[in-house]
């Protein structure tokens, strides 16, 4: 028997994707939510390099494990635990949100695999995007768009830009062979061994001492190194947001210790 065809993998929190058109969604309207319930148990988001320097001041900054490694913000350091959304689904604190989130339900892709061309997409489980009475409209009478789809995908439109700055970036690292296997150690007051943290990348700070002072100055010019350094001082706040998990009582079991993975 043959097997059904496989479905393309869908992006995180996207549940499904359908392309924004005038004839089906002609009533259709965008409305700001004040919760994410999908975003309670996520402790890790993508972001793009453009954010570094706004996420850093919240969150650390780690590089996915595997051959294609992505940035990530931390908002928990074990898996299902978000220390800066409640159960609810709402915001605990005023800290900076990543352009990948505040993107949803929205996101530009290809409809074809044999093309390059985007197109305007929404996931339709969502809250934010329906048939409702209140909320901005997507389109006018005449089925034109209105300004706020307008401002929608141009907010995408950035993000894809921000996201080929970031690839770009990666490559950079990549070439240099700046990007080892991460560890961080974690002590807690009344465990006799230390968490240890592990499954993410991060910048080789020895290796980065040793790069020419010719490709650091090329670095600095085109605003890499920047990059590198707000990722290198972000990594401090593993220990703040792991102090944030015992705090709500989310903090990882001790028979685990050794064994924890972050991404």
């Amino acid at each position: 028997m043959a097997s059904a065809p496989q479905q393309p993998q869908l992006p995180l929190f996207y549940n499904d994707l359908m392309p924004l058109n005038s004839q089906d969604h002609r009533s259709y309207r965008t409305r700001s939510v004040d919760k994410a319930p999908w975003l309670a148990k996520a402790h890790a988001l993508p972001i793009t390099v453009d954010e570094f320097v706004q996420a850093q001041r919240d969150f650390p900054i780690i590089f996915s494990a595997g051959e294609n490694p992505l940035p990530l913000v931390l908002m928990g350091l074990n898996e299902g635990v978000n220390t800066f959304v409640g159960e609810d689904g709402k915001m605990t604190d005023p800290v900076y949100l990543p352009a990948y989130v505040r993107r949803y339900p929205f996101m530009l892709a290809r409809l074809r695999p044999d093309s390059d061309d985007l197109s305007l997409c929404f996931d339709p489980t969502s809250d934010a995007i329906g048939e409702f009475s209140e909320g901005e409209t997507l389109f006018d009478d005449g089925g034109q768009t209105t300004d706020a789809t307008k401002r929608i995908l141009e907010f995408c439109q950035h993000f894809e830009q921000a996201a080929q700055r970031t690839q770009a970036f990666l490559e950079e690292l990549k070439n240099a062979d700046l990007l080892m296997d991460g560890e961080v150690s974690i002590q807690q007051d009344g465990h006799e061994q230390p968490f240890i943290y592990r499954g993410f990348r991060m910048v080789d700070q020895e290796k980065l001492r040793a790069t020419s002072k010719e490709k650091l100055e090329e670095w600095s010019k085109n605003g890499l190194l920047p990059l590198i350094h707000a990722h290198l001082f972000s990594l401090d706040l593993m220990r703040t947001v792991f102090a944030r998990q015992v705090h709500q009582g989310k903090g990882p079991q001790p028979q685990a210790q050794q064994n924890q993975t972050v991404n």
